[in-house]
């Protein structure tokens, strides 16, 4: 963490994030998880795991009762210090209209409570879901950011105009928002009180070295060419029709699928569909490097047009070529992403892929994301909210 003479100059003397996911069941590079990791370098960070947009089905099946059990573990789990200056809370919160009304002002007592016992005295709150615009007006504060980095009225089963009012709230009353994808920020500029772009990071050493590690044991029964998708398997985000379309007409490549589903069982079997499984973050990076190309299959929901995934900066920094189903922010990256949107175009951009000649690629590619690691996008959110903030 910094020296005490660098954090007095800081215009808040810790943050408090109310992040968008859970930090023990989610993958750790979502980009308020890793902007925390690298303010906590300068300051304390508490960041709360999300407080919730939906309620969870029921018709779900496993999946309503796989979701209550991990979010009761990691309510018993208090606060934790996961890294020096890095704390996690998971407060109790109960989701939809019936529950808010007895448990949002438990929550602001809940939120008090860690704030005290962390001894935060100025923080800045960085908001990254919506709902927790219930919360953020009843905290002190030395300052406010709105991360709008999805749309999360576009999450299936959220009540939209809920999130929608909540969101236009944080965007008047953020000192600034946070976008990352450029065509979200362009068509929501003129609600915000300010507009910033900060790009997603990777990690970028760590995935540059999975294009020369050893490969996972778990892939190591799985033969060439394999085509990969790294990361969560969700409903809102993938499409498994064009997928299975694709797997049809690929049957000599090996589909690997490393992230955790919320698909319907048996949506996406074939007998070349290998299904790995969620893994921890500390490993995610040797899997990208042990496939011969890297997919993202999305569908074309508003969420997807709005989005800008952290995993496009992942597969290039592991040096591996890339085909998705098109979005606006692939047009910062053309010559170094084949875009395809049906599942004839996205079959042949893999087989073109796979027969291209390998010499050079892997540097070209890694070239295009080498200097946008996380630990830049830390300084550039530190120095904008030197600017931003009043000073202490």
């Amino acid at each position: 963490m910094a020296e005490v003479g660098e954090r007095s100059s800081l215009p808040f003397d810790s943050v408090l994030c109310f992040g968008g996911l859970d930090w023990w069941y989610k993958n750790q590079g979502h980009f308020d998880m890793q902007i925390m990791r690298e303010l906590s370098r300068h300051v304390p960070v508490l960041y709360v795991n999300s407080i919730g947009m939906r309620v969870p089905r029921v018709n779900e099946g496993a999946v309503f009762f796989q979701r209550v059990a991990r979010k009761l573990t990691s309510i018993r789990r208090g606060i934790v210090r996961v890294r020096d200056g890095f704390h996690v809370y998971s407060p109790l919160n109960i989701p939809g209209k019936f529950g808010r009304r007895f448990s949002t002002p438990i929550l602001r007592h809940q939120i008090f409570w860690a704030l005290r016992r962390l001894g935060f005295r100025n923080p800045l709150i960085w908001v990254a879901v919506p709902t927790a615009g219930e919360v953020v007006d009843a905290i002190p504060r030395a300052g406010l950011v709105y991360q709008r980095t999805d749309k999360f009225e576009a999450f299936p089963g959220v009540e939209k105009d809920r999130i929608v009012h909540l969101d236009r709230k944080l965007k008047r009353e953020a000192e600034f928002t946070a976008f990352c994808a450029t065509a979200l920020m362009e068509s929501e500029r003129d609600q915000c009180r300010r507009a910033e772009f900060i790009d997603h990071g990777v990690d970028y050493d760590q995935f540059a070295a999975g294009a020369t590690a050893p490969e996972p044991d778990d892939m190591k029964h799985i033969s060439h060419p394999r085509a990969g998708f790294i990361g969560s398997i969700d409903e809102h985000t993938f499409d498994p029709g064009l997928f299975r379309d694709i797997v049809r007409r690929l049957p000599d490549v090996q589909f690997v699928l490393v992230g955790a589903s919320t698909l319907p069982e048996g949506s996406i079997d074939a007998g070349n569909v290998h299904m790995l499984g969620q893994r921890p973050y500390e490993e995610v990076w040797r899997y990208p490097g042990a496939c011969d190309v890297l997919i993202m299959p999305w569908n074309q929901s508003p969420w997807i047009k709005g989005c800008n995934p952290i995993k496009l900066k992942e597969y290039l920094a592991a040096g591996r070529p890339v085909v998705s189903t098109d979005f606006d922010e692939l047009r910062r990256y053309d010559g170094y992403v084949t875009a395809a949107n049906d599942a004839e175009a996205f079959a042949r951009g893999i087989r073109q892929a796979l027969d291209e000649p390998r010499d050079g690629r892997v540097e070209r590619l890694q070239a295009r994301v080498r200097d946008e690691t996380w630990k830049q996008k830390g300084e550039q959110t530190l120095a904008l909210l030197r600017d931003v903030l009043p000073k202490p």
